[in-house]
């Protein structure tokens, strides 16, 4: 009914102009008041002559006036009642009426009010000479609408269309004013605050027009659609009506989000299925893209990622209808092994020295969880536990090939290997021989230095066993062809840029060929031959000496000597060892060679006039017997002769007599030797 009844309003809602005769008068106010049972009206009215402004001589307000044609005149309840002697009447004492226009007030209002309102006003004319006096009448109408109960307002959204964060405009219009009945409008959105609102409140008791109106700017948010907006009357904080509408807010997708499946950590080469999620859209989601690093592919709401890698990138996806809303990035928390493991060298900075302090630390980019254990090898062995590996004093017996691993709960990780090395000056020589350090003359050896050294020895130097410089700076040194002169014993001395060392001495041996050995041998076998002769006639001489004995007494005037000779085979005592020693030792022949000694038993006295020498002269130390030495020296002047002694012998004994020239008494005669005599 309301709806209605603002829709004629629309009609009517305007000046009502209204003549009377010539005189020109205009009456103007709303052409329908409403109100409702319980509140009150105001009915702004004025009225105007055109040509000259009047006083009302009468004013009746009629409700439901009905002309009589018989007596020409309206009849109706009067509401209010006022002549010209100023008398007044109020129906219920509830109208009354303003003293310059037309103005009225009812006060309260009832609903058997409703109907058409009837002003009924008369004034004087102007008298003319020879006319009666002439008065104008005239009926003015308007219509009350009184409800039973407060009607709602009305409540209008610009534009029709509302869509996110653009501005909208809600007017709430009550078609009731009334100065003696206060009311408020109030606004509320169902459930959320309004998002800086601009409400704006406006009322008209104009002849135009009687209303309340409030008008409320606001941005919505996508959360408002669906809610309910209201607006409400209130009389003394009391809700006398409202009017509510359902805000459609055409809005993108809303906190689109990606939800995975898993449900567990997800780990390197696992599957993963993804789906993509909103909570609100206007009008509903149409399609869905999905996004892995930069690019875009249209998808379903669902995607399944195979294999994933530990350095997946953060996955994004898009729902759309008329516009599209993107989801924040989702990153998969891959769990997986450390990454980037390698060996750092902290401590020094540059080339490492033995003797320096040496710090080795096991680096890495990432690993996920977070949580890890690191562990050192040295050329594949394990070492130890921890991140750092500390050398206080480094040795080149640490040189080697270092890693570290790194391991979390999901696996381990290995760096490359690093090859630490040392830096020392020379150190262990030592001359090595090829093909060995015994060696036949005429052969080729080879000396070579051998060294332990970084960086690598640069210079070499070689001694012999004088301390004589080769003059030879490589690291071998070859001897070709070899020479007994060869033997002895050699060093080297090398450097590098960090120091000199120096190898002790080693002895080279070089012994007799077969050949050398074969021209030695002959001479040997020749002197060993004329010593055996000799021994031989010496044993004849011993015995044939004793048949010879009786035969020595005609000889005691004769001055002589006697020897005796004794042959043993003795074997040579090999070389001695020292390092300046000259090596001729020949095991070939070390069982054939026998040596012969030659003894003078001592004399009681030395002799005058000999030109012998003083270790002929005096006594002979005594000597072992078992080897016997024979030493024969020639005078320089022929002091001695071989004589053949005049007696007869056995065929099969030679013998010699030695005869002194000279005076003295022969030495004593031993029973138990053979002598030979010679005779000087």
């Amino acid at each position: 009914m309301h709806l209605l009844g603002f829709g004629l309003l629309l009609l009517l809602w305007q000046e009502y102009p209204v003549f009377c005769g010539s005189s020109g008068w205009t009456f103007k106010h709303p052409q329908t008041i409403y109100a409702w049972e319980g509140a009150c009206v105001w009915i702004p009215c004025t009225y105007k002559n055109q040509e000259e402004q009047m006083l009302l001589d009468n004013f009746t307000l009629y409700h439901n006036p009905e002309y009589d044609k018989d007596i020409k005149e309206f009849k109706g309840t009067v509401l209010y009642k006022k002549t010209d002697n100023s008398e007044s009447f109020s129906y219920q004492n509830r109208v009354k009426k303003a003293e310059e226009n037309c103005t009225l007030s009812i006060n309260p209002v009832n609903i058997e009010d409703s109907g058409k309102l009837g002003m009924r006003v008369t004034w004087g004319g102007k008298k003319e000479k020879g006319d009666q006096e002439k008065a104008d009448k005239w009926m003015e109408d308007l219509y009350l609408n009184v409800s039973k109960t407060p009607f709602p307002p009305e409540l209008q959204l610009l534009p029709s269309e509302i869509k996110e964060s653009e501005l909208v405009t809600a007017t709430c219009l009550l078609h009731f004013s009334c100065f003696e009945y206060d009311i408020q409008l109030h606004w509320s959105l169902e459930e959320l605050d309004l998002a800086s609102p601009t409400i704006e409140n406006f009322t008209s008791l104009s002849t135009d027009n009687i209303f309340t109106k409030s008008m409320l700017k606001f941005k919505p948010l996508w959360t408002h659609h669906g809610k309910t907006l209201s607006c409400r009357v209130l009389h003394s904080s009391k809700v006398l009506s409202e009017k509510t509408v359902q805000l459609d807010v055409k809005h993108p997708p809303k906190k689109v989000t990606v939800v995975i499946q898993n449900s567990t950590p997800i780990r390197e080469g696992d599957n993963v299925k993804l789906f993509c999620e909103y909570h609100s859209s206007n009008p509903n989601v149409t399609r869905f893209y999905w996004s892995l690093g930069s690019s875009w592919n249209q998808i379903f709401t669902q995607v399944w990622f195979y294999k994933v890698s530990w350095d997946t990138p953060p996955i994004t996806c898009k729902a759309c209808n008329e516009w599209c809303s993107e989801s924040s990035s989702v990153n998969l928390d891959v769990q997986y092994a450390p990454r980037d493991v390698k060996v750092l060298q902290t401590t020094p900075s540059s080339e490492i020295r033995a003797g320096n302090r040496v710090v080795l630390q096991c680096d890495f980019s990432q690993s996920r969880p977070k949580e890890v254990q690191f562990f050192w090898k040295k050329n594949g062995s394990l070492l130890q536990e921890g991140r750092e590996l500390v050398f206080n004093s480094i040795s080149p017996e640490d040189a080697g090939n270092y890693s570290c691993s790194i391991n979390n709960s999901i696996g381990e990780t290995m760096s490359e290997i690093r090859r630490l090395q040392v830096l020392y000056a020379p150190r262990r020589l030592r001359v090595s021989f090829t093909p060995g350090d015994r060696v036949m003359e005429g052969r080729k050896a080879a000396l070579t230095c051998e060294s332990d050294a970084n960086p690598p020895v640069v210079h070499y130097t070689w001694f012999d066993w004088n301390n004589q410089d080769l003059q030879y700076n490589g690291r071998t040194l070859r001897l070709e062809p070899l020479q007994i002169e060869h033997s002895g014993s050699y060093r080297c001395q090398v450097s590098n840029r960090l120091g000199t060392g120096e190898s002790p001495p080693s002895t080279l041996t070089v012994y007799y060929s077969p050949e050398s050995l074969g021209r030695r041998a002959a001479i040997g076998i020749g002197s060993c031959l004329g010593i055996v002769i000799l021994a031989i006639w010496g044993m004849k001489f011993q015995q044939h000496r004793k048949r010879a004995r009786s035969r020595q007494g005609a000889q005691e005037n004769s001055s002589s000597q006697s020897f005796f000779v004794q042959n043993k085979k003795v074997r040579r005592a090999p070389l001695s060892e020292g390092p300046h020693s000259l090596g001729c030792y020949n095991p070939v022949i070390e069982d054939s060679i026998s040596y012969a000694a030659l003894r003078f038993p001592e004399m009681d006295a030395p002799r005058t006039g000999d030109a012998g020498t003083s270790e002929m002269q005096g006594p002979l130390a005594n000597n072992n017997d078992t080897v016997t030495y024979s030493v024969v020296q020639k005078r320089h002047v022929g002091d001695y002769e071989n004589v053949v002694p005049d007696l007869s012998e056995d065929e099969g004994i030679h013998y010699s007599e030695l005869v002194q020239f000279g005076v003295g008494e022969r030495s004593r005669v031993h029973e138990d030797v053979d002598y030979v005599t010679l005779k000087q």
